[in-house]
């Protein structure tokens, strides 16, 4: 894989040392207050879903360095004939599209924040299938550790399209700072409890589709 170059710019205390400090210390405690939640919801997924509670996958991190993102089920398993499992949006029930809005689902990630995985504010960590369509610049999404929230999620989640959702990440990249992290938390907790900016299924793909096939599809556009 070609090697990426890194933004030349400083680093404050805050991006240094700091931010890593709030990052275990509200991680810590968030896993110790939510339990009550996360064990209820274990409960209800397993119960409406089956086992396994917990989705796992790999992503690409900080400086591309891929780690497993824990998330709670949301889907089923639903398969076809050929035993090929079912379209997302067919696997998605009511209860999983309860906790995608609400993002019950993501609360299992604060592990990966207290391990150091993820930060509580960065670029969402996405599919490691999409590293060979970024361009270079936007390549630089991963310098800072993934995030829980973000820029983007807070200035439309999922109802932007990737060219937008990338220039947010480069924007937060750009200027990490302690004031930036807690505006994007406050306006994350208000996001959460309108439930706004949150699509699912057929409705996600409407808006962008996954960024490979949408980067082919320019391409090919170009080239016609």
């Amino acid at each position: 894989m070609e090697q990426k170059t890194r933004h030349d710019r400083p680093k404050g205390i805050y991006e240094r040392r700091v931010k890593r400090l709030l990052d275990v210390a509200i991680s810590g405690t968030a896993l110790v207050a939510l339990s009550p939640i996360m064990g209820a919801t274990a409960l209800l997924i397993h119960r409406k879903l089956g086992s396994p509670i917990i989705f796992h996958q790999d992503r690409p991190g900080k400086d591309e360095r891929v780690f497993r993102l824990y998330k709670f089920r949301s889907m089923t398993d639903e398969r076809d004939e050929s035993g090929n499992l079912l379209p997302d949006d067919r696997r998605l029930t009511r209860f999983g599209k309860l906790l995608r809005r609400t993002s019950i689902d993501e609360l299992p990630e604060l592990w990966n924040i207290l391990r150091g995985d993820m930060s509580l504010v960065g670029p969402r960590p996405l599919l490691i299938r999409y590293l060979p369509y970024y361009t270079p610049e936007e390549r630089h999404r991963h310098d800072v550790r993934p995030g829980l929230t973000g820029l983007a999620q807070v200035n439309g989640r999922n109802s932007l399209s990737w060219e937008e959702k990338f220039a947010f990440d480069l924007a937060y990249v750009r200027d990490v700072s302690f004031k930036n992290d807690a505006k994007i938390i406050l306006k994350t907790i208000g996001k959460v409890l309108r439930r706004s900016d949150v699509l699912t299924g057929a409705a996600l793909h409407k808006v962008a589709g996954p960024l490979d096939r949408e980067r082919v599809k320019k391409d090919k556009s170009h080239e016609g």
